[in-house]
């Protein structure tokens, strides 16, 4: 159908609108890179807007050279794969049974996850029952809290709904059964909402910080957020080594480029998810 001239208008407004929106969101990560590219008389002298001041790389090869940021980057990789993994399949594996009406116990668990969006855990019984479970200064910590978010089990619940019962009628006539249909038939035909379901996982315990701040006091144990803390913070032999003259890095520069080191691995997947990511977002809103 052809649009008319109203709705060209309408939609020319809305790019305009969200692009100025983009941009300005882009001024802070820009600021950043800039500061993290820029010399050290620049950043002295506080005059990094949007370009870098003095172009250098030497922050960026002080950062890379950090053994310390690298072992916080590999804990962090590793905890947000095996975490992401998890956690999709248990989400999977709850959400397919509370989608279907002839569930009995459906409306009452579906209750009881409603119950935990809205009210969370106390602090103090929640470190004292983690620390319980002899998680304090454990890797595993920083997984197995995230491993079920009522959110995206709604999400999940949602998309099994719309399923067509027909394929999966089909299915078990051929003789298989509730865990082969979901693995064999709802999973693969599901690409939208793991995808989207996966990445708000992904993201979550990547940029965890409450956790590990709370249960993991040995610093070989931070992951890569922790780590950047402690540099911004200075809190890290940084101040004694920018205060060397020979050098053109400042703990500032530094800090940026910690900064921006650990955002690129999220920005970096997210252009090859964006096409499942568009339709799967949508998904939570169409009915509960």
């Amino acid at each position: 159908m052809r649009e008319s001239t109203k709705d060209r208008f309408f939609v020319g407004i809305i790019t305009l609108l969200l692009g100025i929106l983009g941009l300005i969101a882009l001024i802070p990560l820009l600021t950043v890179i800039a500061r993290s590219l820029s010399s050290k008389a620049a950043s002295d002298m506080n005059i990094i807007n949007l370009l870098p001041v003095g172009f250098t790389f030497d922050s960026w090869k002080y950062i890379l050279s950090d053994i310390g940021l690298w072992r916080a980057f590999f804990i962090s990789f590793i905890t947000t794969v095996i975490g992401t993994t998890l956690a999709l399949m248990i989400t999977a594996l709850m959400a397919y049974p509370l989608s279907k009406k002839d569930f009995k116990l459906g409306r009452l668990l579906m209750l009881i996850v409603i119950i935990t969006m809205i009210f969370k855990a106390p602090v103090v019984p929640y470190f004292l029952t983690v620390k319980g479970l002899g998680l304090l200064n454990n890797p595993l910590v920083l997984i197995l809290p995230h491993i079920l978010s009522a959110y995206n089990l709604a999400i999940m619940r949602t998309f099994f709904q719309q399923f067509p019962k027909e394929v999966e009628e089909a299915a078990m006539i051929d003789g298989c059964g509730c865990f082969q249909i979901l693995y064999k038939i709802v999973l693969p035909s599901s690409k939208a909402v793991l995808a989207t379901v996966g990445l708000f996982y992904a993201v979550t315990i990547w940029n965890q910080f409450q956790t590990p701040v709370m249960f993991i006091q040995k610093t070989e144990l931070f992951p890569l957020q922790l780590k950047i803390k402690q540099l911004i913070s200075g809190g890290s032999d940084l101040a004694n080594i920018v205060a060397v003259s020979n050098v053109n890095y400042t703990e500032s520069t530094l800090s940026a480029a910690a900064v921006v080191f650990a955002i690129i691995p999220i920005i970096a997947i997210y252009p090859w998810l964006l096409k499942y990511f568009a339709k799967g977002a949508m998904l939570g809103s169409v009915k509960g």
